[in-house]
């Protein structure tokens, strides 16, 4: 785990998104705590904007405080990671109604974040092939018009990007990944309501049991560990 030093202003959202993309990465595992003096050190800043950057993620469900024992990276359970689906599924069915009444041109971004997806599928980068995959539904709320369902789906994207780091990814096969976007681009360059809705409910619930079925066996593999 490295960080480069830095000169910023905004010194705590940067050190708050540097440490999204580590935890992300999975340079930062679920469970382990933050050394805020190492972290201060290796960005050339001090501590204190490190633990305010640490409150803020602490807020977006991303870390947790203990006393005494300072911050570390959140362990989800899998109730959580059901909250968290469920929620994403309604956000994104909005999202995509809402997206197809606003008059702007919506094809060009959707056509980009596809072929960067196709792009980064083809590099064998899984950790920026996430970011990507999560860009193009963040897209879908973005074009939707309404800030708040953006904001509210970048910290959903943000802890579910957590479970991902969790239970290690889930990249078998990284172009049919990228792929399985391609019927939703296709319902929504139709401008097909229903059918968007059709293919974002099969998508969403796809990568869901998927998720779910990994992290069952991930918490099964733990609790072995710990009877040995």
């Amino acid at each position: 785990m490295g960080f480069e030093p830095i000169e910023q202003r905004n010194l705590v959202e940067y050190v708050a998104e540097e440490l999204t993309r580590a935890i992300i990465a999975g340079r930062i595992r679920p469970g382990q705590r933050l050394g805020d003096a190492r972290i201060a050190r290796q960005m050339g800043i001090s501590r204190a904007p490190v633990r305010e950057a640490a409150r803020l993620l602490e807020q977006r469900g991303l870390l947790i405080s203990q006393p005494n024992r300072g911050f570390s990276v959140r362990c989800p359970t899998l109730q959580e990671l059901d909250e968290l689906y469920g929620l994403r599924l309604c956000l994104e069915r909005y999202a995509a109604r809402e997206m197809l009444k606003q008059p702007r041109d919506f094809e060009k971004p959707l056509n980009r974040q596809f072929e960067r997806l196709l792009q980064v599928a083809r590099s064998g980068d899984s950790s920026a092939l996430f970011q990507e995959d999560f860009r193009f539904h963040l897209l879908l709320c973005e074009l939707s018009g309404n800030r708040r369902l953006h904001v509210l789906f970048s910290d959903l994207a943000a802890e579910m990007h957590l479970i991902i780091a969790l239970i290690g990814g889930i990249l078998n096969d990284a172009e049919q990944l990228a792929l399985t976007h391609q019927p939703l681009l296709e319902a929504a360059l139709a401008r097909d309501g229903e059918r968007l809705e059709r293919e974002l409910d099969h998508h969403v619930m796809a990568a869901w049991e998927e998720v779910r079925t990994l992290f069952r066996a991930r918490l099964s593999e733990a609790a072995s560990a710990e009877q040995r």
